[in-house]
């Protein structure tokens, strides 16, 4: 795209559909879109990518606007061993150290510090998580991870059941626990100059147009015509990478509509609500080692984690999940920045309120673009990944983290995903 195009594009005017038609339209400048269309041009076809956003990255978004950059969506690059980003980063020299451990870890429950008895008990709780749910025999059913950790005592299971707020950012009874045992497991790196940044980086070179939200996809004749404010433009095929939760809301029209067999899938994955709230700080940090972490857990459904400092910058940021995001994601950044500012005021003190700052807060729940952090498989529903990357008709095919398998709810899983069906895309005849 030249700087004309890209320039309009940001100040959200309508681009000029091409005459010339694209061999493949992706739909989505996330991980998933931006890597299928870089196998797509590796593999000689033309590929056009629309985004409805005004940035590139999609829920990798490495967010500048208090000043302290952090990645506002994913932040790690999981299971590094075989995750596509560490490669990526090596070829484009950037730095990929492993994930630290920061300055130290501190329990409250209502901003007070956790008794040491009810520390261990946690210990304990959560020590329960991965073991049971590694041996857990769910081949005669698919249970949630809330039914296979309730045999715990009646005030242990809820504690654990909670560690899955802020890893997978759903409530446990919403969780496949067969479709949790399958994620891939590894070592974590970070992206010190920013996750988001290093997606950017690598989409250079595609011909991506943003602004320009797809409302409508027709599938019925022999191209795919793909309509957005600018027009409407027709390819041999097209991959479509928006998270679940766009889908699930009808914001694309599908004519004819998805076969029965793709919205069941659909029926069957949700989107978590994992959430970060980011608080500038400014003038003191109240001898905290930047990097430590306050972790409030006075109520199991009311989790909320604070990184201080990070980087050793002057920001805090606030991780909570489930019902609980979605509730705060609902009430909107004035009401977050309260609940915030008054728990941290209560673990530090009084006078953190003088230090406290604007807020970020990017809420994946109410964002339009993704409907949700990333997708979670409902219990009885672990195949629903498999099924939704199945292509249709021939022409379409939904690539992302939520049909990435064992690499679901990664950026690295949805960079597979969108390499897989575009090597597909790439087999066809003209």
């Amino acid at each position: 795209m030249g700087s004309g195009a890209l320039a309009a594009s940001l100040a959200g005017r309508p681009l000029p559909v091409r005459a010339a038609e694209p061999d493949v339209i992706v739909i989505g400048a996330g991980a998933a879109g931006i890597a299928a269309a870089k196998q797509l041009q590796a593999a000689g076809r033309s590929a056009v990518v629309f985004e409805g956003r005004g940035r590139l990255g999609g829920r990798t978004f490495t967010d500048s606007s208090l000043g302290p950059a952090y990645d506002a969506g994913a932040m790690f690059i999981h299971w590094a061993e075989r995750n596509p980003w560490t490669e990526i980063a090596r070829e484009l020299a950037v730095a990929t150290p492993n994930e630290s451990w920061g300055g130290g870890f501190q329990l409250f429950q209502s901003g007070k510090p956790m008794p040491a008895g009810d520390r261990a008990r946690r210990r304990g709780a959560f020590g329960e998580i991965d073991r049971r749910l590694d041996n857990a025999d769910l081949d005669a059913r698919d249970l949630s991870v809330a039914e296979v950790l309730s045999d715990l005592s009646p005030d242990l299971a809820p504690v654990a059941a909670s560690g899955m707020l802020l890893s997978i950012g759903e409530e446990s009874a919403r969780i496949s626990a067969r479709d949790y045992q399958r994620l891939w497991a590894g070592e974590d790196y970070v992206v010190p100059s920013g996750y988001g940044n290093l997606v950017t980086r690598y989409a250079e070179g595609l011909d991506i147009r943003l602004n320009q939200p797809v409302t409508a996809i027709d599938w019925s004749g022999s191209r795919v015509a793909v309509t957005t404010a600018a027009g409407t433009l027709r390819a041999r095929a097209c991959i479509v990478t928006v998270p679940v939760g766009v889908l699930k809301a009808g914001a694309i029209r599908f004519t004819p509509d998805l076969p029965a067999r793709t919205r069941d899938a659909l029926a069957g994955i949700g989107m978590g609500a994992l959430t970060k709230i980011a608080l500038k700080v400014e003038g003191d940090r109240f001898g905290i080692m930047p990097g430590t972490t306050y972790f409030e857990a006075g109520a199991a459904e009311r989790l909320i984690s604070f990184e201080l400092f990070p980087g050793d910058q002057d920001i805090v940021i606030g991780y909570c999940g489930g019902d609980f995001a979605r509730a705060l994601s609902t009430a909107g950044p004035d009401a977050a920045r309260e609940q915030v500012v008054d728990l941290l005021a209560a673990m530090i003190g009084g006078e953190f309120r003088k230090a406290a700052g604007p807020v970020s807060f990017p809420a994946w729940w109410v964002d339009p673009f993704s409907h949700g952090s990333y997708s979670v498989c409902l219990p009885g529903h672990a195949g629903a990944r498999d099924i939704l990357a199945e292509p249709v008709g021939g022409k379409l095919w939904l690539a992302g983290e939520a049909t990435a398998g064992g690499g679901a709810m990664t950026a690295g899983g949805a960079t597979l995903a969108g390499r897989t069906a575009a090597a597909a895309v790439a087999r066809l005849k003209a």
